[in-house]
Parts: C-alpha cells; sequence; structure tokens
C-alpha cells in the first residue's frame, strides 16, 4: 500500500495510528508530497487534491480519513476499531464525527492565521474557537464513556487533543476539563501515539 500523507496533518496522523494498531503499518509506504504544489501527484490521484489518499495493494485508491481508517480496520488483524454495527457503532463514529470537527475548525483557524493581517477575519478565528470549545466541554462531560482501549473515536479524540497542544502550545484547553485531561493523558501514552507524534518538516 502507498500513502500520501504530510508529517504535519492530523489526518494522516489518524490513518497512522490506525495503520499501528491494525497490524499493517509496515506494509505502508509514504509519499511525503506538497497539495499546495499543482504538480503534486495526488491531484491526479485525489480529484480533491487533499491528504491523507491511500493506493491500496490492488491499486484502489481511497481518500478521506475516516474511510480509510475503516478499510484499514477490515483488513487488519489488531482490535476493532470501527465496530460493525449497532449501538456502538454509532457511538465511536459519533466521537470521530465530534473529533474530526475539532480538527476541521483547528485547521481553518490556523490557515486563517497564516493569511496577510489585512486579510484576516477575527470573527472567523473566534468562530472556530467557539466551536472548539463546545466540543471539548462536551467530551468533558461525556469523558466516563471515553473508551479505554483504541477505537476510531478515541483516537480521533486524542489526537484533536494533541492537535491543540501541537499548533496552540500557548493555550490550555485541559482548564476545567479534568476528566478529559486524564483521559487523554492515558490514552496518549499508548506506542501508536506516541510514535506519530506531529512534527512540522524540517
Amino acid at each position: 500500500m502507498k500513502l500520501y500523507f504530510a508529517p504535519a496533518s492530523p489526518y494522516v496522523r489518524k490513518v497512522s495510528v490506525c495503520a499501528i494498531e491494525a497490524g499493517l503499518d509496515k506494509r505502508i509506504e509514504r509519499l511525503t508530497t506538497d497539495i499546495y504544489d499543482p504538480k503534486s501527484p495526488v491531484h491526479d490521484k485525489n480529484p480533491l487534491g487533499r491528504l491523507p489518499t491511500l493506493i491500496t495493494d490492488d491499486t484502489t485508491v481511497l481518500f478521506d480519513s475516516p474511510v480509510i481508517c475503516e478499510y484499514l480496520d477490515a483488513v487488519g488483524t489488531g482490535p476493532v476499531l470501527v465496530p460493525p454495527a449497532g449501538e456502538a457503532r454509532w457511538s465511536v463514529l459519533r466521537t470521530q464525527a465530534l473529533a474530526d470537527g475539532i480538527l476541521d475548525a483547528a485547521v481553518l483557524r490556523l490557515l486563517e492565521t497564516r493569511r496577510s493581517a489585512n486579510e484576516q477575519s477575527k470573527a472567523w478565528i473566534e468562530k472556530q474557537k467557539t466551536v472548539i470549545g463546545r466540543a471539548l466541554d462536551w467530551l468533558e462531560k461525556n469523558a466516563g464513556s471515553l473508551e479505554v482501549s483504541p477505537t476510531i473515536g478515541t483516537i480521533t479524540v486524542a489526537i484533536a487533543g494533541d492537535y491543540l497542544d501541537f499548533r496552540f502550545p500557548g493555550e490550555d484547553w485541559r482548564k476545567g476539563r479534568a476528566g478529559l485531561a486524564a483521559w487523554h493523558k492515558r490514552f496518549a501514552a499508548r506506542p501508536s501515539m506516541q510514535e506519530t507524534y506531529p512534527k512540522d518538516p524540517s
């Protein structure tokens, strides 16, 4: 399998963590690419021009981290990350969607701050901060139901916490959220999380 990736992408990290948990990490060749380069080969594979993009062993092209992660879960040999049916499945997918929303808002906020000062919208930045805060508050209220074992939901929540630390180190998302913070500390100690902590390309 081949994975088009960027080392700082939280969505790529989801795939990497799932690959490790599924016992497939050694089977994936990683191809670094810059999606902002019009000549990037990923544009020929994925019409959205986004990462992650996975090419399976039979050359099927998959894109969007939830799809890729569910594929890896289906073909891997590790613990079930996406329950196949019933209440457990909907709970896990809902948690993933919430945490993906945190990541989406964080990325939008980051990209806005990278625009020239006269083009930035403070209202837009504040909106994304508000979205993130509401989602974290929901997770805090439901921290007792977060599994200790890996699922696509818990993986995404833990990655969201790490990404906020990585991109906004001066802000403490843990303040007032002791339950979520304690859960995150335990989950982030997993080898799959430690091995994939985000970094900017050198």
